[in-house]
């Protein structure tokens, strides 16, 4: 499968919009967000995410997180959708 960019989610309320672009093998995860509840949640978001990157074996992409108060089981939805449309996404992850 190719890899490209994957979107998932939008800029609704409750929700988050996540991105994945592909990097460079060895260059690492970035995550870069944007939330309205970052103060009190932007760590517990991108544990999240991170999460789903590791599930799925995912080490280098740049994630852009654009959170508008989405709970974790829709944050964890959208960057597993954006991986498989990134064409990232593995099927028999751990």
């Amino acid at each position: 499968m190719a890899t490209g960019i994957g979107r998932a989610g939008s800029l609704e309320s409750c929700d988050i919009l996540v991105t994945i672009i592909p990097r460079e093998r060895g260059s690492g995860v970035e995550i870069r967000l944007q939330s309205i509840v970052e103060k009190q949640f932007g760590a517990q978001i991108r544990c999240a995410i991170q999460a789903v990157l590791l599930k799925h074996c995912v080490t280098d992409v740049i994630v852009d997180a654009n959170d508008r108060g989405a709970l974790n089981y829709t944050i964890e939805a959208r960057a597993q959708t954006a991986l498989e449309r990134a064409g990232l996404w593995k099927e028999h992850a751990r």
